[in-house]
């Protein structure tokens, strides 16, 4: 008799509760994103078949495609190391053989870049490998040249069969989107080899990029000759597998648009090559504010309906009413 009230007092209880969870409580972090301003870059692969010969990276053997994926994706995401990654500026990829293709629209949204770079691969088919650097590079200078029409127009995010015809993907941010400025576009052009397919020439799309205020870095990788290890019973030969990086038309092409040209015969000097770029390409700009909210109704919910199932059984065992 002296508990009689208890499953009342639990029935409050539980209703105190539920009133605390419908307010809805949340823990709020904030942040700043720096999203106001930022550069346009377009990175400009070759996938040729001659992407597949080796290059040591950080002790392992990888072919070349691999190694400036990876080396790509902490140039952008940043290493905790030596590069602090681009998280302000609008990131977009087109890859090359015989023919160039958009891989990934530009966007703010880097953590999708990962899953496409991923799927880059080194072209298997004859009919389709060769080295088209002035289509790559001409594409790459259209996509950045309609950057703010589709900035403004504000592009679904990329899906995983993006098209060629999805050129801007929206910022992860979607307020800031429609302040966001590009100052300044860049291509990072990176190839081993020399133009040989394709129907615009490297110095046509070099005067396209420069009309259109656009900035190349060129970067050749491999060497000046090429290489190709074979494995024999007697050993590993390394035999000439044809003509290299093709200095002249690269030099040429950084020098029409303003911009530089870098050769990279080993991994290191690519990470290198990159660090030196993130230096000469810095973005100054406003910052946005914003709170990153968790949920915290669900302990209260889940006490109050605890104390609504005690006060049943506490009904219907030790409190139960004989009329």
């Amino acid at each position: 008799m002296r508990f009689r009230h208890l499953p009342l007092l639990l029935r409050i209880l539980a209703i105190l509760l539920l009133t605390i969870g419908l307010a809805r409580p949340q823990e709020g972090r904030e942040e700043v994103r720096d999203v106001r301003q930022g550069i346009a870059i377009e990175m400009v692969v070759d996938r040729s078949g001659s992407m597949g010969q080796e290059l040591y990276y950080e002790g392992h053997q990888f072919n070349r495609l691999e190694v400036v994926k990876k080396i790509f994706k902490e140039f952008v995401l940043g290493n905790e190391k030596d590069l602090k990654g681009r998280p302000n500026d609008l990131i977009g990829m087109v890859t090359f053989a015989r023919y160039a293709d958009t891989v990934c629209p530009l966007t703010l949204s880097h953590g999708a870049l990962d899953r496409f770079i991923e799927n880059i691969r080194i072209v298997t088919r004859k009919n389709e490998d060769g080295t088209a650097i002035g289509d790559g590079l001409a594409l790459a200078a259209a996509r950045l040249k309609t950057a703010e029409d589709r900035l403004k127009k504000g592009n679904a995010a990329p899906s995983s069969e993006t098209s060629d015809h999805s050129l801007l993907s929206q910022p992860a941010d979607s307020a800031a989107d429609k302040d966001y400025r590009i100052k300044s576009k860049v291509i990072i052009l990176l190839t081993d080899g020399q133009n040989n397919a394709g129907k615009r020439s490297p110095e046509e799309a070099a005067r396209l990029a420069r009309e259109w205020g656009i900035k190349v870095y060129a970067i050749g990788i491999g060497g000046r000759e090429s290489f190709v290890t074979l494995q024999t019973p007697l050993g590993a030969y390394r035999v000439p597998g044809g003509p290299g990086v093709d200095e002249a038309t690269l030099k040429a092409i950084a020098e029409e648009t303003g911009g530089s040209y870098w050769l990279a015969e080993s991994a290191d000097k690519l990470h290198s090559i990159y660090k030196e770029i993130d230096k000469m390409e810095k973005t100054e700009i406003e910052s946005v504010r914003y709170m990153d909210y968790a949920e915290k109704f669900s302990p209260f919910a889940l006490s109050a309906l605890l104390l609504l199932c005690s006060e049943q059984w506490l009904l219907s065992t030790l409190f139960r009413r004989i009329p």
